[in-house]
């Protein structure tokens, strides 16, 4: 089955993106990702390096379970192992990471597989990949600003963001993408007003006394800026 945006609708609707790790601090994973989605979250993705495979699949069958309970999306990040055994419906990958091509053979077409961009070019590449023959089904650009998330990532800014809508919208063959990248209550304004108008966030949400009135609100803020580019 192709996973695109055409033939997979929840991708192309998405809005919102969250990256998790497995909370071992709080021991509420299960609870703070039933929360996450029922405030509107539409993707959650876990993202721990420290962690083990065992452990990741065991987090990631919770995780299935809050997605399918609320009709919302689970991704999982760099390792197509896991996500062909988890049966993950989303996969993500970074330009250092699996190359598209392979990516999409390893998950045999059964998951969306987005990518990390970092520049124009890498902008420019991904919309022809989504055209292309391995078709890459979004992407994501950033970061916009410095994240802990990312130690030692150079910040992009938003030129890049409005680079990407302003290529988005002039491709042939338009596929959803994501700023990312320190985004949260304060600044979200300033990525819709550049273009964007869906966004991947990590601490807005993980570190919020409230993770469904976080996402709630992330959300307000996206539809404040009204419609936009794709």
């Amino acid at each position: 089955m192709n996973m695109s945006p055409s033939s997979f609708p929840a991708l192309g609707a998405a809005r919102l993106y969250l990256c998790t790790d497995a909370r071992r601090d709080r021991g509420d994973f299960a609870r703070f990702v039933d929360a996450a989605f029922a405030g509107g979250v539409d993707i959650i993705q876990l993202r721990d390096k420290g962690i083990e495979a065992a452990e990741e699949l065991d987090l990631l069958a919770v995780l299935k379970d809050a997605a399918v309970r609320h009709g919302r999306l689970w991704a999982v990040n760099d390792r197509a192992d896991i996500a062909v055994l988890s049966g993950a419906p989303v996969f993500h990958i970074g330009q250092k990471d699996l190359p598209l091509a392979a990516a999409r053979t390893l998950v045999n077409g059964n998951a969306a597989v987005g990518l990390s961009s970092h520049s124009p070019d890498q902008v420019d590449a991904a919309l022809a990949a989504a055209a292309g023959p391995s078709h890459l089904d979004y992407f994501c650009v950033g970061p916009v600003w410095a994240t802990p998330t990312k130690p030692g990532r150079t910040a992009v800014g938003l030129d890049l963001v409005k680079y990407a809508a302003r290529a988005a919208a002039e491709a042939s063959n338009p596929v959803p993408w994501f700023a990312i990248g320190g985004i949260d209550h304060g600044n979200v304004h300033q990525v819709a007003e550049a273009g964007a108008r869906r966004i991947v966030v990590v601490r807005a949400i993980t570190e919020a006394a409230d993770p469904a009135a976080a996402a709630a609100s992330l959300l307000d803020a996206l539809d404040a800026a009204g419609p936009g580019p794709a």
